[in-house]
């Protein structure tokens, strides 16, 4: 009987460990294949949008119209916007507008956010069609409702007077149908950051407060907002940010009217600068609504950032 033998093993080769080595990684073509992916990008940020900025800035202390010559005047645009009525009602009707809209868009997206994050059927179907506003032109959308609150429904609701005789007409109302747009648009964003959030909770902290006998609003109050708090954070700094420089829907809607009654910052900058003869003026005007922005989101994150710390 004859036993099978094997053959031995290779030996490692020689002044090898007999390990598999994994040659090392090229660093250099590595960076270098990032710079040439992220510099493109930001000399055309700094071409198509820090340039710009810093020309507007400059125009601001001159008296340049946009076209001719121009000369240096300091501060007096600066000045002279805290003189300005019409600006100064710009400013209040965007404040309003901005604070109306960030309001309702949270109190709404949140509520759909957390039914559509319960078990219900077709939820991930219910996801997309909420989020369509979002992804549609505001113009185009702007246009629609145009049509609808112009002709379709003083039709249909012509029993209540004031949309009987087209509310985008009424110098005191016309502002709650932007809004009305404004937030109908918003909400799709607005929603998935807050499908976001619902998502990190566990369930379980849920039926351990059930067991103990919480109703759904103290599981609410007591599981949900603090446990949401940072999404709460950035959507409602986002959202005010956005709606203060609202443009689109008021072009659709009112283009500014009745009269002045709609009439933003925004559309104040763009109208006076382009079309106006304004163009340092504005250029002032749009400095300091930077700075007001800047000022409002940075109080926002302060404030909420620590009431986030205290849950």
């Amino acid at each position: 009987m004859t036993s099978s033998t094997q053959a031995p093993p290779a030996p490692p080769a020689a002044g090898g460990t007999g390990r598999t080595t994994i040659p090392p990684v090229k660093v250099g073509r590595a960076q270098t294949t990032f710079y040439w992916m992220v510099w493109p990008a930001v000399i055309a940020f700094f071409l198509f949008h820090t340039v710009p900025v810093l020309v507007g800035i400059f125009y601001s202390f001159t008296n340049y119209a946009g076209y001719g010559g121009w000369n240096f005047v300091g501060l007096s645009n600066y000045a002279n916007l805290f003189k300005d009525d019409r600006i100064l009602a710009a400013y209040g009707f965007s404040f309003l507008f901005a604070i109306a809209a960030t309001i309702l868009t949270n109190a709404i997206s949140l509520a759909i956010a957390m039914g559509l994050n319960a078990k219900i059927m077709a939820r991930n179907l219910f996801r997309g069609v909420y989020f369509v506003p979002y992804v549609l032109a505001a113009l185009v959308i702007g246009y629609v409702f145009q049509f609808l609150f112009s002709s379709s429904l003083p039709k249909i609701l012509s029993g209540i007077p004031l949309i009987a005789d087209n509310i985008l007409t009424n110098e005191t109302w016309a502002w709650t149908a932007i809004v009305a747009l404004a937030v109908w648009q918003a909400c799709a964003f607005t929603i998935i950051i807050y499908l976001s959030g619902l998502q990190t909770i566990p369930r379980e902290l849920y039926e351990a407060a059930s067991l103990d006998g919480a109703k759904p609003w103290r599981q609410f109050s007591s599981i949900t907002f603090p446990l949401i708090s940072a999404f709460f954070t950035i959507n409602v700094v986002l959202s005010l940010k956005g709606f203060l420089q609202v443009f689109d829907q008021i072009v659709a809607l009112t283009n500014g009217g009745p009269g002045t009654a709609t009439e933003s910052v925004t559309l104040l900058i763009f109208r006076g600068g382009f079309s106006g003869g304004e163009f340092a003026y504005q250029s002032a005007n749009a400095v300091i609504f930077f700075i007001v922005i800047t000022i409002v989101s940075l109080f926002q994150f302060k404030v909420l950032q620590r009431r986030e710390a205290d849950f």
